[in-house]
């Protein structure tokens, strides 16, 4: 919840389908498991099969209604074919009705005939596609003519395959590219470097912005953020109890996702607000937008906010949801930035305004165990070497509690309506306070996010361990080896390097 504060986050089978080498073995392929499958026919009560293949071949010789003919003759699609079985068995109609049904609206395009008329109907289980090629091929005059038809499916069957396997590589590729990216900058990074402008932004490659945006168009994502209480809800709360800052103005909403944000904004009193996001999901928040009646106050634009025009020069208020993992780690701060420096009002106001990092010892020798001391030997074998590979990488996790063993301290904090990209990539020495005898195992990092400026009833919330949980959970840097420690003042010789590179974390 809001806390408020002053007085008042498959490997494709490349194998395409085994051709049959009988007409039995066509409908067998459609059919697999079913074995013991009774099909009512379709037209009449007292009939029933143990295959679709006879209950189809029955309609066509008992009946005169030709199935697979009747889907090509009306060029019907999945929804179309389960609409049409649902409105014969419903009905009952004749074969003559059938065949008589025009190219203009058919008897079954009612949304109605989606309901199955026959619980878990074998006629609706079957791929249509595959209904017609089987037809084909037992309907084929002659042996001899079976050749070019099964050639024809092979073909068909190997495009089905190809296009699923083009669809899941595109999307293997986007998680690939975000791996790579996040291991590469943490395990390759060159601390080195001096904190420029060239060194955070320039380096980041098409491929990469490409796939970033693209992770956000899964509808996963935002399901996730949405369900986060804590977040959603100090948004919410900022501006429903701050609808005097919002009154009459012209807000901008960079990384809109669904737009909920901007629809807080928009019952909180705003003249106007533009909602821009990159992402796919910009075309739901449109949808969206019109459900909720809103769509005279809210203008959504698709593009990058450093690509785009907006429809006005300047904005009153700039709204986004922007942190990342430990605030920083794939965040998109840098495009917040750049909208209020192009367009945000002299006196405009930035929204959440200030942000802090903290860190925290951790002593958990049993998680160093698991992860580090795991190592050493497994299943009997030495690979310490993997521990140099192990390290470096943060672990986001749902931290508990009892295991903090210092007081946190502050490392950076973020004014939103001032810092530069350039203030975003920093080094910093810092010193915790030991609360515990024990062994120091880990590093805790965290974020504190506020909605203060302007605003009569401050908001704030914060992604401690001791907090309620948020999608954002905690970032846990595990040491190589345990640090005895003491209670009181302990200095870290180890520095955190925070470079903004799409908003990547180095721990180094």
């Amino acid at each position: 919840m809001a806390a408020f504060t002053g007085d008042d986050d498959c490997e494709v089978c490349d194998d395409v389908p085994e051709l049959s080498d009988s007409d039995e073995e066509q409908w067998q392929s459609m059919e697999q498991g079913s074995e013991c499958t009774t099909v009512p026919c379709l037209l009449c009560d007292s009939r029933t099969f143990t295959s679709v293949s006879e209950t189809v071949q029955h309609c066509k010789t008992d009946h005169g209604v030709d199935i697979p003919d009747l889907v090509q003759k009306h060029r019907l699609d999945d929804y179309g074919y389960i609409k049409m079985i649902n409105y014969i068995r419903t009905t009952k109609c004749s074969a003559e009705s059938l065949e008589l049904a025009s190219d203009g609206p058919l008897p079954w395009d009612s949304d109605q005939y989606m309901k199955p008329a026959l619980p878990d109907d074998p006629l609706l289980l079957i791929d249509v596609e595959e209904l017609i090629e089987a037809a084909d091929v037992t309907l084929s005059p002659a042996a001899g003519d079976q050749v070019p038809l099964l050639l024809q499916r092979a073909r068909q069957a190997e495009d089905r395959a190809q296009r699923a396997e083009e669809a899941l590589a595109r999307a293997m590729d986007d998680l690939h590219k975000l791996k790579l990216l996040a291991q590469g900058l943490v395990l390759n990074a060159d601390t080195s470097r001096g904190p420029s402008r060239s060194g955070a932004i320039a380096e980041l490659r098409e491929d990469e912005d490409e796939a970033y945006f693209s992770s956000y168009g899964h509808y996963s994502i935002h399901e996730e953020m949405l369900k986060d209480k804590v977040r959603t809800e100090s948004y919410r709360d900022f501006m429903y109890h701050n609808m005097d800052v919002f009154k009459d103005k012209v807000v901008l909403d960079v990384g809109c996702g669904t737009g909920i944000l901007s629809m807080f904004a928009a019952k909180a009193g705003a003249r106007k607000v533009i909602a821009v996001d990159q992402s796919e999901i910009i075309y739901q928040a449109m949808d969206i937008v019109r459900s909720n009646k809103l769509e005279d106050t809210i203008t959504l634009i698709k593009g990058r906010i450093e690509e785009i025009d907006l429809p006005v020069e300047k904005v009153d208020i700039i709204i986004s949801e922007w942190m990342g993992y430990f605030l920083l780690f794939e965040s998109m701060l840098d495009s917040v930035l750049y909208a209020r420096d192009r367009y945000l009002a002299e006196d405009g106001l930035v929204y959440p305004d200030r942000c802090n990092i903290s860190l925290a010892a951790v002593g958990d020798t049993q998680k160093h165990c698991d992860r580090i001391a795991f190592w050493d030997d497994v299943y009997g074998f030495k690979m310490r070497c993997m521990k140099k590979a192990v390290i470096p990488e943060a672990v986001v996790e749902v931290l508990k509690p009892g295991t903090v063993i210092s007081e946190p301290a502050v490392i950076k904090t973020i004014d939103c309506g001032s810092v530069t990209v350039s203030e975003l990539e920093f080094t910093v020495d810092f010193s915790l306070k030991i609360t515990a005898c024990t062994f120091c195992t880990a590093i805790v990092g965290y974020f504190d996010i506020f909605f203060d400026k302007s605003c009569g009833n401050k908001v704030m919330f914060s992604t401690a361990p001791d907090c309620t949980k948020t999608h954002w959970k905690q970032t846990v840097f595990l040491l190589e080896s345990p640090i005895p420690v003491k209670t009181g003042l302990y200095p870290i010789h180890t520095c955190l390097l925070l470079v903004l590179t799409v908003s990547t974390l180095v721990f180094a």
